[in-house]
């Protein structure tokens, strides 16, 4: 009886796997896995569409309270990038780099780790074929692939409000109570001073430091109903992105009443995220 029920169970099973286009078994799914690359661990959340063989978007969330929340952030960043997205075949794996007893900017380790595996590990480790490889971020993640981009070649790069862009400025209105203080200046003063003292160290974390050396095409969407402090310096942010002269392809979206998350809001610029993907 027992090896009756097994035998049905195998059976079931072998006949409801479907396959490729090369015949292989493929299935879709969505799981968290820990990941491993140079003995760098960091989590990611997997989206994985029928195929094994499939085009991979990799993607990084904002800025959250604690570490605790950094799961929920890479769950929520994957669908928002999921829903925009006008592709099914595409995997989505959104990075859970963390945040918590680090100075802002060190989590770039876990997420070229992230990246890497990628790019080496993860055909062997998940058993798909990956083509592409594009990155995708808000806020500080739109940080975060914008650095990656002056470090490793992909096949694209897609960047919404990305920032802090000007963390002098940012923290110096928090040194004189303009605005409420948090986690990133605190801890970035607790290690270098204020920043009257030490402008430099914090300049080398804005990413206003990292507009050159672009890598790969990328496209920046801005709000242009964003903060205050955002708003401040992404004149001068996108003026160096376009004075740069050893980048590749620069492209700008500005969207004139939107908010920080005007990527996922704005039609204009959901359209213009896929013709960028589909066009590379």
């Amino acid at each position: 009886m027992r090896r009756t029920i097994l035998c049905v169970i195998i059976l079931t099973a072998l006949f409801s796997c479907k396959k490729d286009n090369n015949g292989n078994a493929s299935s879709a799914y969505r799981q968290m896995k820990k990941i491993t690359y140079n003995n760098v661990n960091v989590d990611v959340v997997i989206d994985k569409p029928e195929s094994n063989i499939a085009d991979v978007l990799i993607v990084f969330h904002g800025t959250v309270q604690n570490d605790s929340n950094i799961i929920d952030a890479a769950e929520i960043t994957l669908d928002n990038f999921k829903n925009i997205l006008d592709r099914k075949d595409m995997m989505i794996i959104s990075v859970a780099h963390p945040q918590d007893n680090i100075l802002f900017g060190d989590n770039i380790i876990q997420a070229e780790a992230a990246l890497l595996w990628v790019k080496n590990k993860a055909e062997t480790e998940l058993g798909v074929q990956i083509g592409k490889i594009f990155l995708g971020g808000h806020s500080q993640g739109g940080y975060i692939v914008t650095r990656l981009n002056t470090m490793h070649l992909t096949n694209g790069v897609v960047a919404n409000a990305p920032g802090p862009l000007n963390l002098v400025y940012r923290c110096q209105l928090e040194e004189s109570g303009q605005v409420v203080n948090g986690r990133e200046c605190d801890t970035l003063r607790q290690t270098y001073g204020s920043t009257s003292l030490n402008p430099n160290a914090y300049f080398q974390r804005s990413l206003l430091n990292f507009t050159t050396g672009f890598k790969s095409d990328i496209l920046f969407v801005q709000g242009m109903n964003d903060s205050p402090i955002q708003l401040y310096s992404w004149p001068t942010f996108k003026q160096e992105v376009t004075n740069c002269t050893d980048c590749q392809i620069r492209q700008f979206v500005e969207v004139p009443l939107g908010g920080h998350p005007s990527l996922f809001t704005s039609s204009v610029a959901k359209t213009e995220f896929n013709r960028f993907i589909n066009s590379r």
